[in-house]
């Protein structure tokens, strides 16, 4: 491999790992436990594109609901699912069991 070619494949890897949209979402794990969330309120960052792991601690199923965020899914009993939200504006984003309206909480997002 000439020098040219080593120097512009180094730089592709660099300029690769130096892009955000190429480097893994963060995750947040919430879990519903008690008919409650758990964290209540589940921090996190602005201006990025999240991953919510919603695990479903309980023997009923559940579904985690946003209407700010305009997602729904069902979560089996002792299942879990994936939910990606934002990138996200500072704020308060409410969610809950649409099975259990009671069982609140909400992204706090900074």
């Amino acid at each position: 491999m000439t020098e040219m070619r080593r120097f512009a494949l180094a730089a592709l890897l660099l300029a690769a790992t130096a892009m955000p949209g190429l480097a893994a979402d963060p995750q947040v794990s919430i879990s519903i436990k008690d008919h409650q969330f758990v964290p209540g309120d589940v921090p996190v960052p602005a201006g990025v594109k999240v991953e919510l792991i919603v695990k479903n601690e309980q023997a009923v199923t559940a579904e985690f609901e946003s209407t700010a965020l305009h997602r729904e899914k069902i979560v089996q009993a002792g299942g879990q699912i994936s939910v990606f939200v934002g990138p996200l504006e500072p704020g308060a984003y409410e969610f809950f069991d649409d099975f259990n309206r009671a069982t609140r909480g909400r992204l706090v997002v900074r």
